[in-house]
């Protein structure tokens, strides 16, 4: 069971500025084929996708597979480079003549990968693998050693035990410590957190989001967390993101989404959780389907065609996030929501 419960608020900043901003941001990756291998269609995996991490929050980020969730954060971290879209970090713009260049995100913004094995050099022991970072952005090599083995001890790990091993000698739970602890090297302000636990089993997964709370606490550090669970997004997010289709289709308050969502996707997606009561049976799923393809999306609401309320509007009209509760900052993009859409059902929704 988990025993550490976040505080919503707590460690969080009050000033206006967002440490993370990202604006229309938009990828589309080229299918080959023909006799020459052209361009023959584009995978739509983000399109126009905003919002903002304020300092000392967790964003978690929810959706089926193929949504765009670890495809975004590649994006952020300039793995693979946007087509269109603006980021900012601190209040300077990412990559720009004025504002902070790439090396120097990274050096305030890290990863920490679903594959524990795979995201380690499995030629590197793991004292090696921590202190390659700093190494690589100036710091000595007796500072970033030091430096790795007062980590391998923050994340629960006997400096001496651990650190000439090999990530093969080395169980899933202890090689995601060491990733954390990786990623922890150069003291950065964000990390990104892609299916970090997802691979884990269950009581490893609790320790290790645990371990998360606490080092959140200790190095004031700001989480976008990206998960398929659930409830693991509730217990340890203070707002979430919820995307369809390379699209957000609700943001907000986790308390307040988890318990009020708005867009007929979240309802689905929230539904489709396992019942801790027995006499709780759901004999039909709650979303039927599957997900269309990003090379060729509907029209209008790309949710229409899995939706039980999609009316002429929805194939017409793409929703755009609209503000439900501007005091919560509760976000969703369904015509069901916005006065005067056109929806037949708009005006019940709009008074609830």
């Amino acid at each position: 069971m988990m025993t550490v419960h976040p505080e919503r608020a707590a460690g969080r900043s009050e000033r206006e500025q967002p440490l993370l901003a990202v604006r229309g941001l938009r990828k589309y990756f080229p299918v080959k084929g023909g006799l020459f291998n052209r361009s023959v269609a584009m995978v739509q995996a983000v399109d126009e996708v905003s919002f903002e991490v304020r300092e000392g929050e967790v964003l978690g980020i929810v959706g089926e597979s193929g949504c765009g969730k670890s495809t975004t954060a590649r994006l952020l971290m300039r793995l693979i480079e946007p087509d269109a879209g603006e980021v900012s970090f601190d209040g300077a713009a990412v990559g720009t003549r004025d504002g902070i260049s790439t090396k120097e995100l990274r050096r305030q913004v890290q990863m920490v990968f679903q594959d524990s094995y795979s995201s380690l050099n499995p030629r590197l022991p793991v004292e090696d693998t921590i202190a390659f970072g700093p190494i690589v952005h100036g710091i000595g090599r007796t500072e970033a050693k030091e430096r790795a083995y007062r980590l391998l001890g923050e994340v629960g790990l006997d400096p001496q035990r651990f650190g000439r091993r090999y990530p093969h000698e080395l169980s899933g739970g202890q090689r995601q410590r060491i990733n954390i602890a990786r990623a922890l090297a150069l003291r950065p302000k964000l990390v990104l957190l892609d299916e970090a636990v997802s691979a884990l089993d269950k009581s490893v997964e609790a320790q290790v989001l645990n371990l998360l709370l606490d080092l959140k606490k200790e190095f004031s550090l700001t989480y976008l967390f990206i998960s398929h669970d659930l409830s693991v997004v509730h217990h340890i997010s203070d707002r979430v993101l919820v995307m369809y289709l390379g699209k957000i289709v609700e943001i907000g308050p986790v308390d307040l989404v988890y318990n009020c969502p708005v867009h007929p996707y979240t309802r689905a997606l929230l539904l489709s959780r396992p019942s801790m009561d027995p006499g709780d049976r759901k004999t039909e799923p709650p979303l039927s389907g599957d997900p269309p393809t990003p090379i060729n999306p509907p029209s209008g609401c790309r949710f229409r065609t899995r939706c039980a309320y999609a009316e002429e509007v929805c194939e017409r009209i793409e929703p755009t996030l609209f503000e439900l509760d501007e005091h919560r900052n509760h976000q969703t993009a369904c015509h069901m929501a916005v006065p005067g859409s056109g929806h037949s059902k708009a005006a019940a929704s709009t008074t609830a």
